[in-house]
């Protein structure tokens, strides 16, 4: 086992280990801070009763209101698109909004001006606050009523709802309904009157752009007329929208319908042409368009009745007969004619080609005119084009901003609310405050809080060595053995008793004496404590009694040259003792070692020097026990308390153990700690820490492994009962 570090202290366990030991270690101190715990939550009862009684009767009424994320269309939803407040994945943000706006400082003057509140003498009765001073100005009035007003109020939005509510608290209930209903009603007013008003912001900010458009077209047109005037370009005026604007020009549209009339008089002097060419071709008489002429037709068919005739005359007579030289004279002249009129249609082909080349002649000869005019012009044109789409743009933008101030003017006023009230508040029939049950839940939640902290605080103050697992913890010692109280007997009487729980106690101590360092028992053992009459003497002479009955030669010496007190427990005369041994006035004999019980020696303390640190510090100690430890198989040093005394300390460098007593109920952290950093100083080996004095019924009170502990007794002869 190591001296030092010992075995993990139970204490620590019950402040951090499992959930059960942090529950026990919870209980114990409950129930050992009972007491001051029932007289705060006593206190805060009481407190929460008087105040009640008190307290003036309070009504609350309540108001409900529906919060849509959008109003209907009423003009359309081209006209009505600003109603759309809200996406859907911002309706909480938006909810929130609406209620932060329903706590705001505008609704709530406008509630007391709707109700007129200023001068109300039982709104401030209602209040529970003085009516305002006669000279007391608007200004402070409205500030004093709107703070009322916000103050009192209170409006809450349940999740997974769009139903808000609005309730309003006072000392009169027919004053909280008004409220609340007015806020509801209020709440939609202002909700309207925003959107009123951001629709006449709208409107005239797009009246003072419309103005500037207006005026921007007008320039755009005047500086595009005067330079058509000057350049003497005449277009007429015709949407941007194509990007040109030289068909408009009549210089191009004139281009445009000449070179059209002599695509079509080309066109026509090619197919007249082809036409004389094929009449060219051919014999006279032999043209379908001469024999198709009617005049022809009408010669050809008298010349064949001509014919006709003649055949049927020299079928009797002779080519001289006279009616025949006449038929053929008549048909000379018929051919003569036809050749005449045929000539004639064939002439007019001729005539009408040669018209058709001069009439496409004449045309190009006028396209190629106005081609050069219509390229000059447009030189001309570049400037005009650059200024014509700029009045076109100041066009657009005015017609635009035109539509929509004219929606803007339809839609003014006209917009219907995403706020309607759902109930009105009526007028509460039982008081809303003080409420008995919920201030004395609230008291009882403050006294558990108040009880908690006094709890902790006195815990984390208390450096009390109260139980074993305080020394670990508090001490940070290993625990080496727990000592009981004696309750019916001194402890010198229970400790002569074998079967007693203290006797056992020391019994279990000496077990773990026996293996405290790595050669076993320490040869030299010193026993010592932080103050007096902790059990370091008691101690001392149980361990060397145990050990002396287990056959191990020991000599207990009492190093105490202050109080000396071992020679008083023994009845042996203190006239030679450590104090002699030390000067060299006496040695090791029988006048100083003293045979108490079989394997138990004592030397006492002997006459009280009065300088003992330095008889102590000197170095004939080191060699009395250099001395003794070849006589005796351990030596005890019974020595002075720590704090305030150097003896000690200074015993402890030449130890080969030492064994720290604290007294339960009496020891404290600080105190010990500050006693063991003084024996440290001489880098002794400190074993632990062994606890007296302790009582187990305490541990009651206290989360202690040791609570309800009963020692094991042996059988009594007297009834036979363990």
């Amino acid at each position: 086992m190591n001296p030092i570090h010992g075995p993990i202290d139970p204490y620590e366990a019950g402040k951090g280990g499992t959930i059960g030991e942090l529950v026990r270690y919870g209980l114990a101190l409950v129930r050992r801070n009972i007491i001051p715990i029932a007289l705060i939550m006593a206190a805060m009862v009481a407190i929460a009763v008087v105040t009640t009684m008190l307290d003036t009767p309070r009504y609350t009424a309540t108001a409900t209101i529906q919060i849509n994320d959008q109003s209907e269309n009423v003009l359309g939803e081209e006209l009505d698109s600003e109603s759309n407040v809200n996406s859907g994945w911002d309706v909480d943000r938006f909810l929130n909004t609406q209620l932060e706006i329903l706590k705001s400082r505008d609704v709530a003057l406008r509630v007391a001006n709707a109700l007129d509140l200023y001068e109300d003498e039982a709104f401030y009765a209602a209040m529970e606050v003085e009516l305002p001073a006669e000279g007391m100005t608007r200004a402070i009035r409205e500030d004093l009523t709107v703070g009322l007003l916000r103050g009192n109020m209170s409006s809450d939005l349940p999740r997974e709802s769009r139903i808000a509510r609005i309730s309003f608290t006072s000392a009169n209930p027919d004053l909280s309904a008004r409220i609340a209903n007015e806020f509801a009603t209020q709440f939609i007013q202002s909700s309207l009157q925003r959107r009123y008003d951001s629709s006449s912001y709208a409107r005239e900010f797009i009246s003072e752009q419309l103005g500037e458009a207006r005026a921007q077209l007008e320039t755009s047109e005047r500086e595009l007329n005067a330079y058509a005037r000057q350049a003497g370009l005449i277009r007429g005026r015709g949407s941007m929208s194509d990007g040109d604007t030289t068909s408009n020009s009549v210089t191009a549209s004139s281009l445009v319908q000449l070179n059209e009339a002599a695509n079509r008089a080309r066109a026509e002097r090619i197919e007249l042409e082809a036409r004389w060419r094929a009449e060219a071709a051919q014999p006279l008489l032999s043209s379908t368009t001469v024999l198709a002429n009617p005049t022809v037709q009408s010669l050809m068919t008298e010349r064949a009745r001509i014919d006709s005739q003649v055949k049927t005359l020299r079928a009797r007579y002779l080519d001289d007969y006279p009616e025949i030289v006449e038929l053929q004279t008549q048909r000379e002249e018929l051919t003569n004619q036809i050749r005449s009129v045929a000539q004639s249609v064939r002439d007019g082909v001729r005539g009408e080609y040669l018209a058709a080349s001069e009439a496409e002649r004449q045309l190009r000869n006028q396209v190629g005119a106005l081609q050069g005019d219509t390229l000059a012009e447009q030189d001309r044109s570049v400037r005009y084009n650059t200024l014509a789409r700029e009045a076109d743009t100041a066009r657009s933008i005015y017609e635009g901003l035109l539509q929509r101030f004219r929606e803007l003017n339809a839609s003014a006023g006209i917009a219907n609310s995403n706020l309607s009230i759902v109930d009105t508040a009526q007028i509460p029939t039982g008081q809303s405050s003080p409420n008995l049950f919920k201030n004395l839940l609230i008291a009882l939640l403050l006294g558990a809080m108040l009880s908690a902290a006094y709890v902790f605080l006195r815990d984390q103050l208390d450096d009390l060595i109260r139980i074993p697992e305080d020394v670990q913890g508090k001490v940070k010692l290993p625990l080496l053995g727990v000592i009981p109280v004696s309750d019916e007997h001194t402890p010198e009487e229970d400790m002569l008793d074998p079967k007693s729980p203290m006797s056992e106690a020391y019994n279990s101590l000496r077990g773990q004496l026996l293996y405290s360092t790595a050669d076993g028992l320490p040869k030299v053992l010193l026993v010592t404590s932080s103050q007096p009459s902790e059990g370091k003497s008691t101690t001392s002479n149980a361990i060397a009694y145990s050990l002396a009955r287990m056959g191990k030669r020991v000599v207990l010496i009492d190093a105490d040259l202050r109080r000396p007190s071992e020679h008083k427990r023994h009845s042996l005369p203190n006239k030679h003792g450590l104090s002699g041994l030390l000067t060299g006035v006496d040695t090791i004999g029988a006048e100083t070692v003293h045979e108490v019980a079989e394997n138990l020696s004592v030397i006492t303390s002997g006459p009280i020097p009065p300088s003992p640190t330095e008889l102590l510090a000197g170095p004939r100690l080191a060699g009395l026990l250099e001395e003794l430890s070849a006589s005796f198989e351990c030596i005890i040093l019974d020595s002075p308390p720590i704090l305030g005394l150097a003896d000690a300390p200074v015993i402890s460098g030449l130890a080969d153990g030492v064994l720290f007593v604290i007294e339960s109920d009496r020891g404290r952290a600080g105190q010990l700690r500050t006693a063991l950093q003084r024996l440290r100083a001489m880098d002794p080996v400190i074993l632990g820490a062994v606890l007296t004095k302790f009582d187990s019924r305490k541990g009651a009170n206290l989360y202690s492994e040791y609570y309800g502990y009963e020692y094991y007794r042996y059988q009594s002869s007297s009834d036979g009962t363990a």
